[in-house]
């Protein structure tokens, strides 16, 4: 299945039903399968989904829209090439009447039981599973000063001996001078204006990097378990991602990696509710849903 199923005009009644969501301040009427740090997931058709749905934050016009449309294009056929199956995925835009155009990047639904958390809460960690090894060797033969990856566990499914990719909403490639490809100005207005500067200067591409350096991918990976509650795979984890590095990563750093992103992340959120608080208290629409409470 490919996002060819989803109607322009169905597409155009999901950006709707966001839209009242917004304009009333929850999203308890949304089908929302879930939350990343920026974004959300919806799930359309509402009575039987079909199509995950990621909304992306609005861009100022039709042409970074397509901008960002081809770099996402451009970042499939990269990990592609170096040997990582990616959903099928595609991105669409909605047009408002303010010349924005909101961006939705689509995906099948994949059954619930392929996902890889899912898969390994269900196995017993003493008896191992092949997606261990798969995932770190993936990100070993992707990961390169030009080339990012975001290899926590929730980004990937296992379906019948197969690893699939499946968060490709930012596109993680540089140039040959070093410049990301990455458009983050319509990721930095889910934040406060005040710190938009400073957020695009110094956070986002300390955050950015993270994801071309094989030992920070291992890193974000082996500390996802944590938030996953499955801790106990984390000797597995290390052992197989221990393979491609010099230097072993050990338990009790892993910890400490998990302990300040889950700060940084948390302080982020903490930002956003704020900014969200300002806005509706001043009579101005938040254009953003946010998360309730993330067990980190």
């Amino acid at each position: 299945m490919s996002a060819a199923g989803l109607g322009d005009g169905e597409l155009e009644a999901l950006e709707a039903l966001v839209g009242e969501a917004l304009a009333a301040g929850r999203d308890g009427e949304l089908p929302v399968l879930g939350y990343g740090e920026i974004s959300l997931v919806l799930g359309w058709p509402a009575e039987a989904p079909r199509f995950a749905c990621k909304r992306m934050p609005a861009f100022d016009s039709r042409a970074a829209f397509e901008s960002y449309r081809r770099a996402i294009d451009d970042y499939v056929e990269r990990l592609e090439a170096v040997g990582i199956a990616v959903a099928p995925t595609e991105m669409r835009g909605v047009d408002h009447d303010d010349l924005s155009v909101v961006g939705y990047v689509i995906q099948p639904i994949l059954p619930a039981a392929t996902l890889a958390p899912a898969v390994l809460h269900r196995t017993d960690p003493a008896e191992g599973h092949p997606l261990v090894a798969a995932i770190a060797d993936a990100a070993a033969a992707a990961v390169s000063p030009r080339l990012g990856l975001d290899a926590q566990l929730a980004n990937w499914a296992w379906d019948d001996g197969r690893l699939t990719y499946i968060d490709v909403s930012t596109p993680l490639e540089w140039d040959d001078r070093g410049a990301s490809r990455l458009d983050v100005e319509p990721l930095a207005k889910a934040y406060p204006a005040i710190l938009r500067p400073p957020l695009r200067r110094f956070i986002a591409p300390r955050i950015l990097d993270g994801y071309r350096k094989l030992r920070s991918v291992y890193e974000d990976l082996a500390g996802n378990l944590i938030k996953e509650r499955l801790t106990p795979w984390l000797p597995a984890f290390l052992a197989a991602t221990n393979r491609h590095l010099a230097r072993p990563l050990t338990e009790r750093e892993v910890h400490g990696y998990y302990r300040s992103d889950a700060r940084l992340w948390a302080l982020l959120l903490r930002l956003r509710r704020l900014d969200r608080a300002w806005r509706l208290r001043t009579g101005r629409p938040y254009p953003f849903l946010l998360p309730g409470p993330i067990e980190r």
